[in-house]
C-alpha cells in the first residue's frame, strides 16, 4: 500500500520529479567519470602523462563529493515540500506518522535509485567522450582506458547509496519533528521582515572590510604569498556573507522606497522584502558557487594557454637533429620551414669544433628578454663571435654560449670556433646540426613526434636533452588534466548552485499561492501577476550573480604571477555562466508560475 501511494504521489507531480531527477543525473554521471580517471590505474600507467595528472582527478573528485553533499540537502528540502501538505492529510485521515515516514524513506530512495541508475547510463557515454578528447589533445593512446570501470561504478554506487540513505534518514528526522498542522498549514507560515540593529550595520560594515582585504590578498598574491593564499580563502567567503546578510535587505527595501512603487511593481517588491531575509545565506553561497564554476573553467583555459606560450619559451627552434639519418632527413624535408640552418661540426677527442663561416652567415635568432618569460618575442643574434683562438668557451657572449650549449650534442665536450681551413684539417669525419623553425609549431605535431621517435631509436644508450615537443607534451598534459578537471567541476558548480537556487525558490512556492490567489479575485490580470514573477525572480538571480561575477573578475589576478595571460579568453566561460544560469533562471520562472498562478480557466477577466 505504501509503495503504491508513494508511485501515485510521485505521478501526481512528475514535472517536478523531473527537473529534481535531471540535476541528479547529472551531478552522479560527472562524478563517475571523474573516478574513471582517479581508480583506472591501467590506464595511467601505460600513460606518464596521465600519470603526472592522477591527482588532479582525485581532488577534483573530493570537491565533486563536497557539492554534491550540498546539492542534496536543498534537492532534498525541495523534495519535502513537494508532499508536505499531502502528508498531513493522510495523518489527518488516520495515517500513522511512521507510516508516512516509511513513505518518505521510500520516495526518497526510488528517486535516488532512479537517478542513479540513468546517472551511470550517462556517466558511460560521457567518459568515452571525454576518454577520446582527453586522448586527442595530449596525444596520448587509449590503451587501458574504460568508459565503463568497474571500481569506478563501485565507488560511485557505494557513494550515492550511502548520500541517499543518508538524506532518507534526514527527511525522517524533519517529518518526527513536525506537527500535523504544520505539515497542513506550512505555507502559511509568515515570512519575518528585515529589522535594522546596530549588529547588523555592523556586519555590514566587517563584510566590506573583509572582502576588501580578501580581493587586496587576490590582486597582490605575488607579494603576500601563502599569507595572502590564507587571507583570500578565509575573507572573501567570509566578507561575502556577511554583505549578503547585512545588506541586501536594506538595499531591496531602499529600492522599493525610492522608486515609490505602486500596483503591481509594488507587490512584487513588497514580496521580494519579506523573501530576500530568508534567502540571504543561499544567495551568498550561489555566489560564490558562481566565482569557483566559472574560475574553475577560466582557469583551466589559462593554463592550457599558457602551457603552449612556455613552450614556444623552451626553445626559439622548433626542431634540432643532430647528423640527421636519412630518415630524419625525410622528415625534415616534409616540414615548411620558414628558417633552417645547418651548422657543421666534428668531434676530436674531448673537443668539439664548429665551422666559423657557417655560424657567422647563419645567425640564429634568440629569445627577447622579457621579465614575464612571455615566449614568441625573438631577435636576431648581433653580438660578435669571439676570437677564433677561444678554446674553453669562456669569452663567449651568454647569448652564443645559450645557443651553442643547445645545438651541442654532447654537452661534456669543449667546443672551439674554428676558420674554415682550419675545420676542413681536422682529420675526423664531418658532421651537421639542422635547426629549424616554423611559423606555426602546433601545426607539425606528428612531425615533431616522429623525429622524437627516430631520434630515441638512433641514441638509445646517449644522455638526451627534452625536445621542445616533449616539453609541450609534459606541460600539456599536466594543464590539460587541470582542463578537463575544471571545466567539468565548474560545470557541475555552475548547474548545482542554479538548481540549489531554482529548488529554494520553488520549495517556498506554497506559501506563496494564497497571495497570487487573492491577487487574482480582485481583478489582477494573470498577465501582470506572471510578470511580476519575471521581475521578481530576475532580482532574486541577478545578485548573486552578479557578486559572483565581480569574484571571478579579481579572482582570476590570483593566477598573475603564475600564468602569463590569467584572463585568456575570460568571456567563454563568463558566457556559459549566462548560458546556463539564464536557463535556469527561465526554467524556474515557467515552473513557479506553475505552482502559484491560477488556471486560465479560474481566471478573473
Amino acid at each position: 500500500m505504501l509503495i503504491k501511494l508513494a508511485i501515485t504521489g510521485m505521478k501526481s507531480k512528475v514535472r517536478d520529479y523531473i527537473v529534481l531527477l535531471a540535476g541528479l543525473v547529472m551531478s552522479i554521471s560527472i562524478f563517475y567519470m571523474f573516478q574513471t580517471m582517479a581508480w583506472n590505474r591501467s590506464f595511467t600507467e601505460e600513460n606518464a602523462v596521465i600519470n603526472s595528472i592522477q591527482l588532479v582527478y582525485v581532488v577534483g573528485s573530493f570537491l565533486l563529493s563536497a557539492i554534491t553533499l550540498f546539492y542534496i540537502l536543498y534537492a532534498n528540502g525541495f523534495l519535502l515540500s513537494l508532499r508536505q501538505r499531502e502528508f498531513g492529510l493522510y495523518m489527518v485521515l488516520g495515517a500513522r506518522k511512521s507510516k508516512i515516514r516509511s513513505l518518505m524513506f521510500i520516495e526518497t530512495v526510488v528517486v535516488g535509485l532512479l537517478s542513479l541508475a540513468a546517472g551511470l547510463a550517462l556517466g558511460f557515454g560521457l567518459s568515452a567522450l571525454v576518454g577520446r578528447l582527453m586522448a586527442g589533445q595530449l596525444g596520448v593512446s587509449l590503451t587501458g582506458y574504460q568508459a565503463v570501470y568497474g571500481p569506478a561504478i563501485l565507488f560511485t554506487v557505494l557513494f550515492f547509496v550511502i548520500l541517499f540513505g543518508l538524506s532518507a534518514l534526514w527527511n525522517q528526522l524533519k517529518l518526527a519533528r513536525l506537527q500535523v498542522l504544520q505539515l497542513i498549514h506550512g505555507q502559511s507560515q509568515a515570512e519575518r521582515p528585515w529589522k535594522s540593529s546596530g549588529w547588523k550595520r555592523g556586519g555590514g560594515i566587517a563584510g566590506l572590510i573583509a572582502l576588501g582585504l580578501g580581493y587586496f590578498s587576490l590582486t597582490f598574491m605575488e607579494q603576500l604569498r601563502e599569507i595572502g593564499l590564507f587571507t583570500a580563502t578565509i575573507m572573501t567567503p567570509l566578507g561575502t556573507y556577511f554583505l549578503f546578510m547585512a545588506m541586501l535587505p536594506p538595499f531591496v527595501a531602499m529600492l522599493k522606497k525610492r522608486n515609490r512603487l505602486r500596483g503591481i511593481k509594488a507587490f512584487t517588491f513588497g514580496q521580494l522584502s519579506f523573501r530576500i531575509n530568508g534567502l540571504t545565506k543561499l544567495l551568498a553561497t550561489v555566489a560564490m558557487l558562481v566565482a569557483l564554476g566559472a574560475g574553475a573553467i577560466a582557469g583551466g583555459m589559462a593554463f592550457v594557454n599558457d602551457a603552449k606560450i612556455k613552450s614556444q619559451g623552451y626553445s626559439v627552434y622548433d626542431t634540432i637533429v643532430t647528423d640527421p639519418s636519412p630518415a630524419e632527413e625525410e622528415v625534415l624535408a616534409s616540414i615548411p620551414f620558414a628558417e633552417k640552418f645547418t651548422y657543421r661540426y666534428k668531434v676530436e677527442g674531448d673537443k668539439l669544433y664548429y665551422a666559423s663561416e657557417d655560424l657567422e652567415k647563419q645567425r640564429p635568432l634568440i629569445e627577447a628578454s622579457d621579465d614575464r618569460g612571455k615566449g614568441g618575442q625573438f631577435i636576431r643574434m648581433t653580438e660578435p663571435l669571439p676570437p677564433r683562438t677561444e678554446e674553453d668557451g669562456s669569452s663567449f657572449s651568454s647569448e652564443w654560449q645559450s645557443f651553442i650549449w643547445k645545438i651541442t650534442p654532447d654537452p661534456l665536450l669543449e667546443y672551439q670556433i674554428v676558420e674554415e681551413a682550419a675545420f676542413i684539417a681536422i682529420p675526423v669525419r664531418e658532421q651537421a646540426v639542422t635547426i629549424g623553425k616554423t611559423d606555426d609549431f602546433l601545426a607539425h605535431r606528428s612531425a615533431w613526434a616522429e623525429l622524437d621517435e627516430l631520434k630515441s631509436g638512433k641514441n638509445k644508450d646517449e644522455y638526451m636533452t627534452w625536445s621542445k615537443y616533449q616539453y609541450y607534451q609534459h606541460t600539456l598534459g599536466r594543464a590539460s588534466g587541470t582542463f578537463f578537471m575544471g571545466f567539468f567541476l565548474g560545470i557541475a558548480f555552475l548547474a548545482m548552485m542554479a538548481s540549489c537556487l531554482m529548488f529554494k525558490v520553488l520549495s517556498g512556492a506554497s506559501k506563496d499561492v494564497q497571495r497570487y490567489r487573492m491577487l487574482n479575485k480582485i481583478g489582477v490580470r494573470r498577465e501582470k501577476l506572471s510578470r511580476s514573477i519575471y521581475h521578481e525572480l530576475f532580482l532574486v538571480f541577478l545578485f548573486p550573480g552578479i557578486v559572483g561575477l565581480l569574484h571571478v573578475l579579481v579572482g582570476m589576478r590570483l593566477f598573475a604571477f603564475i600564468l602569463v595571460e590569467p584572463y585568456y579568453k575570460l568571456w567563454i566561460p563568463l558566457a556559459l555562466f549566462v548560458a546556463i544560469y539564464s536557463a535556469y533562471y527561465l526554467l524556474t520562472v515557467k515552473l513557479y508560475q506553475q505552482l502559484v498562478l491560477p488556471s486560465r480557466k479560474s481566471t478573473v477577466v
